[in-house]
């Protein structure tokens, strides 16, 4: 009894010092941005999108989604503006915020109803739109793994919808977190 206690404690505390998988994405996501450098990134915003997706219970190749979108939009800027050449004028901006959303995300009645520009809000209205495509996603593409059908789900959200569909495409954000992925693949083999 004693000695299986004893095992069974050695086993929790081995498991309580190995670093837990948002810490190790929140590593990646402040050293290896290549759209902002890692002295000027904000630990809070990366954390409060961090504690947003945990709400998601994502697979464990799908966490960092938000520090990914964020990092590859906007380099983690909560006020970045883009896609000025989709304004009539060319010179208004279109998108706002980290995850560089357009205006009907604001709109109460087709959109979310947010403040583009709120890191938790718009963090929480993109990932919840991403959440609201998994079911479309396994009706339409009959993928198996929860990492595919996570991955379609987000493209299906952050693209024009097309009557195909879009199951076989990938988000352009995705190649900063398999980046990131492989990353601590490495770290962690090496320990």
């Amino acid at each position: 009894m004693l000695m299986s206690l004893i095992i069974f404690f050695s086993s929790f505390i081995q498991i309580l010092s190995e670093p837990n998988m948002y810490d190790l994405v929140l590593d990646q996501a402040i050293h290896n941005c290549k759209n902002k450098n890692s002295a000027d990134v904000d630990i809070e915003i990366l954390k409060t999108l961090i504690s947003v997706e945990k709400e998601y219970q994502l697979p464990d190749k799908m966490k960092g989604l938000l520090l990914s979108s964020a990092c590859y939009e906007s380099g983690y800027n909560p006020d970045a503006l883009g896609d000025r050449k989709f304004s009539k004028n060319k010179k208004k901006p279109k998108a706002v915020g980290l995850f560089q959303m357009w205006p009907w995300w604001e709109n109460k009645k087709y959109g979310y109803g947010i403040d583009r520009t709120s890191p938790e809000a718009s963090a929480r209205a993109y990932i919840s739109h991403i959440y609201k495509q998994v079911d479309k996603v396994k009706k339409r593409c009959f993928f198996k793994t929860q990492e595919r059908i996570w991955i379609s789900a987000w493209v299906h959200a952050i693209r024009k919808p097309k009557k195909e569909g879009r199951c076989y495409e990938k988000p352009l954000h995705l190649t900063v977190l398999k980046r990131w992925h492989r990353n601590i693949d490495k770290v962690t083999k090496e320990k």
